[in-house]
């Protein structure tokens, strides 16, 4: 008896740790439950937001459309009233021809510079490349 008396107080600290254990797995449980709860409702918030935020871009691209269309009636109209001025001046198809010109010289003009553009565009985001490049040499070695 006496032996076994030595065991007993043992045996209830470890039945009591067991009872930490499973509260503190039940505790991390929660923990875990709950973050991953937050982070679906987060993420849910952020659908939202960029729903909402595309519908006002789409509203606004729309806009855009409209207001371009317009400006397209705009150079429509205007060239035909210079050619009509034009006639005045000369024979309407002599009008025609020499707005025409006009347009032709200002879509050129356009193109080329344009073409210029796109030549200094890069498809491949350097900057971002040679970041990525600093933090691989920085993984492999960390202290250098």
């Amino acid at each position: 008896m006496a032996s076994l008396m030595p065991h007993a107080p043992r045996t209830r600290a470890a039945k009591h740790r067991g009872q930490e254990d499973d509260s503190m797995g039940e505790l991390l449980s929660t923990v875990t439950s709950d973050v991953q709860q937050l982070l679906r409702q987060e993420v849910e918030l952020a659908k939202a937001e960029v729903r909402e935020e595309a519908t006002k871009a789409g509203k606004a691209a729309g806009m855009f459309g409209g207001a371009g269309f317009a400006g397209y009636m705009v150079a429509v109209l205007l060239t035909l009233a210079a050619m009509f001025a034009l006639a005045n001046v000369m024979d309407l198809a002599w009008a025609a021809l020499i707005v025409t010109a006009v347009w032709a010289v200002v879509g050129l003009i356009l193109y080329r510079r344009g073409r210029t553009r796109m030549r200094t565009v890069s498809p491949k985001p350097e900057r971002t490349m040679e970041t990525l490049k600093e933090d691989m040499r920085w993984a492999r070695h960390p202290t250098g």
